[in-house]
């Protein structure tokens, strides 16, 4: 099975003052009160997985469960709203500064819209399928349009899924950093770009994103305390380009907890940034079926904080799919290939005999994140059949 891990020791100074030099403070609830706002939010599930913890030879595996957020089939809304409120705000509400909430913020656009009908407002970005359908969801939401960039290769399924939610679809000949270079190009003071990745110029919006993806990490901290559980020892999180992680590094920075995240091998640039030790490029091309997560570039914004706190960056090939896709359908969970990203990289490290190297073992309590659903069902199934 095709795995890759690189461990590194933090330095005991470095987890002194976690959050020092990175350019992030702690969470805040303004995001979690923002998303309660959301049409059909609520909190989602935190499963104790017995059967995975066995497998493992831990002690505990728990599993937020993002397979479903807000009527969408990934934990993408989280950053997506909030970043595109908070541009909204800033950028076309800023004569006129309202409540973040969302019924007020939409409004307050119809407002706009009728003083200047002229005004073609809307959103753009680029993605592998799960970000878009957020930021068309989002759009939608607050009366915008929104225009999606998809990279070459985008399955059927995840682009119908995205034009359903209103927006314009468009498919560009190259790679998802193409589409990430071609969205950049759009921007224009009606069109914003809501990107999760950041580059020279571009930091706002993406700080955003991961700051929305916070209350993923409060609803942990708040079922962990009510179910009486122990803290995790190690936290398990997929990366594209890491913003993800980085909400994650945050959240929990200071806590004790040892940090290891997952990529793809065919789009490995934080392992790659982490053993050059300097933001490197993963070559392309970046074919994965975990397509939320082939990424060739890393975010600027978010590399500081994996670079400084994650104790092990570990790449997978899509052989370690199946054994993940399985394990988690026996607990009852249908997770899509980027979500079951993580608990894929812990089991291939298992079957490989390699769960040392990122210091688990019989004691420890695992927190991982399936962050999608499934998206591509033709793909799910050929992995529960392999």
């Amino acid at each position: 099975m095709e795995i890759e891990i690189l461990s590194r020791e933090i330095p005991p100074g470095v987890l002194a003052n976690p959050l020092a030099g990175t350019g992030f403070g702690p969470d805040n609830a303004e995001p979690l009160a923002f998303h309660r706002g959301l049409p059909g939010f609520a909190p989602t599930a935190l499963h104790d997985l017995p059967g995975l913890a066995t497998e493992l030879g831990v002690s505990r595996v728990l599993v937020k469960d993002e397979s479903w957020r807000a009527g969408l089939p990934a934990f993408k809304i989280l950053g997506a709203s909030w970043a595109a409120a908070r541009a909204v705000r800033r950028e076309w509400l800023a004569d006129d500064p309202v409540p973040m909430e969302l019924a007020t913020l939409r409004s307050a656009l119809a407002v706009l819209r009728e003083r200047d009908p002229s005004r073609r407002l809307a959103f753009v970005t680029a993605t592998d399928g799960n970000h878009g359908r957020a930021v068309a969801r989002a759009a939608a939401l607050l009366g915008v349009q929104a225009r999606i960039l998809v990279p070459r290769g985008t399955v059927a399924a995840r682009i119908d899924a995205i034009a359903g939610e209103g927006a314009e679809v468009e498919v560009v000949d190259g790679s998802y950093d193409d589409a990430v270079a071609r969205a950049a190009e759009l921007a224009s003071p009606d069109r914003l770009v809501i990107s999760d990745t950041s580059w020279d110029g571009y930091r706002v919006v993406p700080r955003d994103v991961i700051d929305g993806y916070s209350t993923m990490f409060v609803e942990v901290d708040e079922q962990i305390a009510a179910a009486g559980l122990a803290a995790p020892t190690h936290v398990v999180l997929q990366a594209g380009v890491g913003a993800y992680p980085a909400a994650g590094v945050r959240h929990f920075a200071g806590r004790g907890a040892r940090f290891v995240v997952v990529e793809p091998t065919a789009a490995d640039c934080l392992l790659r940034s982490a053993r050059g030790g300097r933001l490197t490029e993963a070559p392309p091309p970046h074919d994965s079926a975990m397509a939320g997560l082939d990424c060739g570039l890393p975010s600027p914004l978010a590399w500081p904080i994996l670079e400084r706190l994650v104790g092990a960056f570990v790449s997978i090939g899509d052989d370690a799919l199946p054994p993940a896709a399985k394990a988690l359908a026996a607990e009852g969970i249908a997770a899509g290939e980027s979500g079951m990203a993580g608990v894929a990289g812990v089991l291939a490290a298992a079957r490989a005999g390699r769960l040392d190297e990122l210091r688990i073992g019989a004691s420890s309590t695992l927190l991982l994140v399936v962050t999608e659903g499934v998206t591509d069902p033709d793909g799910y199934a050929r992995l529960l059949a392999a």
